[in-house]
Formats: structure tokens, C-alpha cells, sequence
């Protein structure tokens, strides 16, 4: 998926977008009659005819590589829009918005944890968990809300998720773990209680006594401000800590494979 710390300007849309969610359904999410093929493609890669989730749910998506997941997120995040049907996220119809619109609302309402993390090299660990609030002040005055300033909030995160050690935060976030870094990314996509976080494979690195404190605070943190979490993974054994379960490939029935 596109990275959700990729520059968004502000831009004029956006009052009836913003009221659109404001008035919205008890759904963050449905997809009816929803295609995508990528061009040159062998066919339909994603084919889902309906897909509603409720806003708080906790929703596991299993399914091995190769069917399509990512391409499914990214349709999701507004990243890449379908050829035919409608994706709606928090009442907004995604492919009404212009590029710059979209991106823009990912950095509003939705916190991404990607596969691969996505952490800036050259930033502490700090400041890539406040980067979502430079290019959102809607979760800017969130994380505010929540501590004051937006660097604490970051450090409250990061020490429920016990990377606040000092030692920890002066390292270079390429000096951390995959497991620590993995930690990051989580904090980001949860800074400023965005109303969806979607994590693509976000326990691949952890070991078993971590993974259970980290699905612990991802599931606090998103029923304190419910929000919805869209979790996919190919470790079916963590589908029982949810709401409600799916395989990815029966949901996307028609789907050529990828």
C-alpha cells in the first residue's frame, strides 16, 4: 500500500465529506459489487459482491499470499479505486474523491500498520510515531486531547507497548528489532484514535508472549476510542481474539489469484 506518511496538502473538499461521516450509518465499511483488475492483468484480481463492517468491529481477514490481500487494503485505504461498484468507508463513496482528496482522508481516518513498517530512517522514534499528525490535524487534535501534546502521546504509546526506556529512545529506529520496529508502526497507526486501523500481517515478527500484550493494547487502544480494526494475517489461530472472521479467499470468490 501507499504509505500513509506520504505528503497530503490540504486541499477544498471536504466539508461535506467530513459531514458525510458525521452523519453516517453504524457501518465503516461496505463494499457492494466491488471489482478490481490491475491493467494487463489476467482478469479480476479482487471480485467481492457485498462486504459490510460495523463501525468498533474487530474483523480478521486470513488467507495465504498470493490471493490478493495487500491489493484488497489498498482498495480499502483509497489507494487504488475499483473499476466497477462502490467501496464505501465511513459513509464516503472513495471513488468520488479526487486522488488528493483520498489521500487525505487515509491521513484523517484511517491508520495503516504495513507489512513492511514503512518507518523513516532518518527520524528518532518519536517523531515517526507523530508523523501521521504533520499531515492531519484532525488526529493532531486528538492526540492532544489525549495528553497535552502530540509527543506525548507518542511516549504514552510507546510505553504501553514498553518501548519508553530511554536507552530505547535515543536508537536510531534501524538499530531497533524487527519486533521493536514493528511496535512503531503500530504506535503511528494508532496515534490520534483514527476511526479504522487496518494491519496488514502486524504479529509476523513478534514472539508469542509479545504478540499477546501487543494484540492486548491494539485491542484496548481501538475499543477505548471504538474503533474499527481490520486485521489480516495468515495465522488463522489469532482469528478467535475477534469479532467475527473471514477467509480472503472466499470472500473474493471471482478473484483470478494474484
Amino acid at each position: 500500500m501507499a504509505d500513509e506518511t506520504a505528503g497530503v496538502e490540504s486541499s477544498g473538499a471536504t466539508d461535506a465529506v467530513e459531514s458525510a461521516i458525521g452523519e453516517a450509518s453504524q457501518l465503516a465499511v461496505r463494499l457492494e459489487s466491488a471489482r478490481f483488475a490491475w491493467p494487463g492483468g489476467d482478469g479480476d484480481l479482487i471480485a467481492i459482491n457485498r462486504l459490510e463492517v460495523s463501525r468498533g468491529e474487530r474483523l480478521f481477514l486470513s488467507g495465504p499470499s498470493g490471493i490478493g490481500k495487500s491489493t484488497f487494503l489498498s482498495l480499502l485505504g483509497g489507494v487504488v479505486t475499483p473499476q466497477e461498484g462502490a467501496i464505501e468507508v465511513l459513509g464516503t463513496e472513495l471513488s468520488r474523491l479526487s486522488a488528493r482528496e483520498r489521500d487525505r482522508f487515509r491521513a484523517d481516518h484511517i491508520g495503516i500498520v504495513f507489512q513492511m513498517f514503512n518507518l523513516v530512517p532518518y527520524l528518532s522514534m518519536i517523531d515517526n510515531v507523530t508523523l501521521p499528525c504533520l499531515f492531519s490535524a484532525r488526529r493532531r487534535r486528538r492526540a492532544e486531547a489525549h495528553s497535552g501534546r502530540i509527543d506525548a502521546e507518542a511516549r504514552r504509546l510507546l510505553g504501553d507497548l514498553e518501548l519508553d526506556r530511554p536507552a530505547l529512545l535515543a536508537r536510531a529506529v534501524t538499530d531497533l528489532s524487527i519486533g521493536q520496529q514493528q511496535r512503531v508502526a503500530v504506535a503511528r497507526a494508532l496515534i490520534g484514535s483514527p476511526e479504522i486501523v487496518i494491519a496488514d500481517e502486524p504479529t509476523s515478527a513478534l514472539d508469542e508472549g509479545t504478540r499477546e500484550g501487543f494484540l492486548a493494547l491494539l485491542f484496548a487502544e481501538c475499543e477505548a476510542e471504538a474503533t474499527t480494526l481490520i486485521f489480516v494475517s495468515h495465522d488463522v489461530r489469532l482469528g478467535a481474539r475477534f469479532d467475527r472472521r473471514l477467509a480472503l479467499s472466499e470472500l473474493n470468490r471471482h478473484a483470478g489469484g494474484h
